[in-house]
């Protein structure tokens, strides 16, 4: 089969890495990336990290607005799918270019596949909300990641085109994990520390929530380390990074790096929706500064702690938390296996 897959964010390129090597032993893929992140570090690096081929096209897409961008997409992505006629088209997570693609193809006749289907947040003042829930009811074979993602897709109608085939962070994790451990990643500090990620608009769009976010937890007198995402970057004053004495603010790391970092870490926090996932993958304790989860079963397992920035226990809960001692097998095994035999069908 020809099989096209289409990426643009960080996460994609990570998930992309095994499901693409399943897929070259039996099959033809081409590799579409969008240009949606396009800085070196949320863009080349993770290729050349986890070794995967280089894109056959880059629409460039560049940033915009949702529907600027997604337009864009859109544009770029039908010419390709015309020339290239492929057997599937395969979609990732919960992005623009995930919704552009799904738009794409369905308006073509391609059947779209869309990995990582069936979450729900539940809040669709998220603009990732909108996409997933889209790109489900557009695509003609979803492929999901945990028992509740069934459940959800039950509620709408869909599961008659949906499979449960465990989550590609497993095998994308296991990937990076062996990878670093190769390239002989080096760590920042010596020092016990834990990890902070922030990009939600309603976390970081507010100058003054961020910084008030930011030294509530420098009052955990813990050694925070926080790789800044770009958008992020220009509204952390020096002042505020000058009181945050116990925040250690850098620039992104390199997938392996982050990686590498995380699974070194005492806690994890985070108001991302894989980073919560990959801490459970990894074993490590998480607190999402948010008041919904599209992960649930980590809330449920113990191992992850939703906590909203401006509510009356943040920061203090985070001082009391502890993931229990049971870790289930939440997120399956050979996914990236399951994924290729489910289009083989």
């Amino acid at each position: 089969m020809k099989i096209v897959q289409l990426v643009g964010a960080r996460p994609q390129f990570v998930k992309l890495a095994p499901v693409s090597r399943e897929l070259r032993k039996s099959h033809q893929e081409i590799i579409v990336h969008s240009g949606q992140h396009y800085d070196y570090q949320m863009n080349e690096v993770f290729f050349k990290q986890m070794q995967i081929p280089e894109p056959d096209y880059d629409l460039n897409v560049g940033s915009g607005s949702h529907g600027v961008q997604t337009a864009r997409i859109l544009e770029a992505l039908e010419a390709i799918l015309i020339k290239e006629k492929p057997d599937w088209l395969l979609i990732y997570g919960d992005t623009n270019t995930t919704l552009a693609g799904a738009l794409a193809a369905s308006k073509l006749g391609i059947k779209t596949a869309h990995i990582e289907a069936g979450l729900r947040s539940f809040n669709r003042s998220m603009p990732e909300e909108i996409n997933r829930i889209v790109a489900d009811h557009l695509s003609d074979l979803l492929l999901v990641p945990t028992q509740t993602g069934m459940d959800n897709l039950k509620h709408e109608g869909l599961l008659d085109k949906a499979k449960l085939v465990g989550d590609v962070m497993t095998d994308s994790l296991a990937m990076g994990v062996e990878a670093a451990r190769k390239q002989g990643v080096k760590m920042i500090t010596d020092m016990p520390f834990s990890i902070l990620t922030l990009h939600r608009p309603y976390n970081v769009d507010d100058p003054l929530k961020l910084q008030d976010i930011l030294q509530k937890l420098n009052t955990l007198g813990q050694k925070i380390l926080f790789p800044v995402h770009p958008r992020t970057q220009r509204l952390i004053s020096p002042e505020v990074k000058e009181r945050c004495s116990n925040i250690v603010f850098k620039d992104p790391l390199g997938y392996l790096d982050f990686l590498t970092h995380m699974a070194n870490s005492q806690l994890i926090l985070t108001d991302s929706g894989g980073i919560q996932k990959e801490a459970y993958i990894l074993g490590k304790p998480c607190v999402t500064l948010r008041t919904e989860t599209e992960w649930v079963e980590t809330v449920e397992s113990g191992w992850n702690l939703l906590l909203d920035p401006e509510a009356a226990a943040f920061p203090e809960a985070i001082r009391s938390f502890k993931a229990p001692q049971e870790h289930p097998d939440l997120f399956g095994v050979d996914v990236s296996k399951k994924i290729v035999e489910a289009l083989e069908v």
